[in-house]
């Protein structure tokens, strides 16, 4: 009997079987029985239903059970096993993060009038996009570790990748002033755009000091090693920095159906990298002229001379 009244009002995962294969194509196709609705107008209608006995007899559902009209979920949502009332609320006019640090104030104010074994949680999107965010941020800190220990085994010297390196916080400055000039909100594609900055950034530092180190062997002075490493490396530097910008001008626009999207992530890289090639010009021959000024003036052993500046396998680490 309730087999019976399960397959007549809404269908039933009871009925066997639930699919019908398609002999022609081969797809299975899910199978649900119930009642047609245009048959189902009124609660009259609902209780002549006829149900049948295991004994055979036949009856009408208004004959063995009432019927009442209530209020009741539409649905019913679990999250980790426990049931759940979800409230859903959409951004417009605003950044997803302001829009959430916004709801999580008012859902801590309010969670002290929770019922006893109650609880409340922020999902969807901003929980999504939390992770995103930490797992790139990491990710932005990790590239810059590994650049540095590359740079490291290569030069044989843990002082030089420093100096390299230094470069790198004046990306993320232009990166974050570029993003604001632009009213471009922090994202995921602007974050993995610093991360792209990072690399080019560092590579154009690299052709800088390793001329100043290959300058210096020479001479052995400092302050003049790194005047021609800015001088002699200026146009390499700049063609570098200026072929990256230009090509990621057209994405910056945010052009095209889409565009937007990936705007963010020209904007990062144009910023980072303008900031970037200006201190990797004039900031990192400063520093280098004063860290091995320091050095020469402490006593310390100076760079031995290699044949190749950027592979000095012969030179100890400092």
């Amino acid at each position: 009997m309730a087999r019976s009244l399960l397959v007549t009002l809404s269908g039933s995962f009871q009925t066997s079987p639930t699919f019908f294969l398609n002999p022609v194509n081969g797809v299975n196709y899910s199978v649900v029985t119930r009642a047609p609705e245009f048959r189902i107008n009124n609660f009259q209608d609902l209780k002549n239903i006829p149900i049948a006995s295991d004994a055979g007899h036949s009856e009408i559902l208004g004959n063995v059970g009432a019927i009442s009209r209530t209020t009741g979920m539409p649905e019913i949502s679990r999250y980790n096993l426990h049931r759940v009332i979800d409230i859903y609320a959409s951004v417009e006019g605003r950044d997803l993060g302001a829009a959430g640090n916004d709801v999580e104030k008012i859902v801590e104010a309010h969670k002290k009038e929770l019922p006893r074994g109650s609880q409340i949680f922020v999902r969807g999107q901003l929980d999504t996009m939390k992770t995103s965010y930490a797992g790139l941020v990491a990710g932005l800190g990790v590239a810059i570790l590994l650049i540095y220990f590359l740079i490291v085994v290569n030069f044989q010297s843990w002082l030089d990748p420093f100096i390299i390196i230094s470069a790198l916080p004046a990306a993320l400055t232009g990166i974050v002033l570029f993003l604001f000039l632009s009213e471009t909100h922090l994202s995921v594609p602007a974050l993995m755009g610093s991360i792209m900055c990072m690399g080019i950034a560092t590579a154009n530092s690299i052709l800088v000091v390793a001329f100043a180190r290959e300058r210096l062997t020479e001479h052995g002075d400092p302050l003049q090693a790194a005047i021609e490493a800015g001088y002699t490396r200026f146009r390499p530097v700049i063609m570098t920095a200026l072929a990256m910008m230009i090509g990621m001008v057209p994405m910056a626009m945010g052009y095209g159906e889409g565009g937007e999207q990936n705007a963010p992530l020209g904007r990062a890289v144009i910023g980072g990298l303008l900031c970037a090639t200006i201190a990797t010009l004039f900031f990192v021959p400063a520093v280098f002229s004063l860290v091995h000024g320091l050095r020469r003036r402490s006593g310390a052993s100076p760079v031995r001379s290699t044949h190749d500046p950027l592979h000095p396998s012969l030179e100890p680490i400092h």
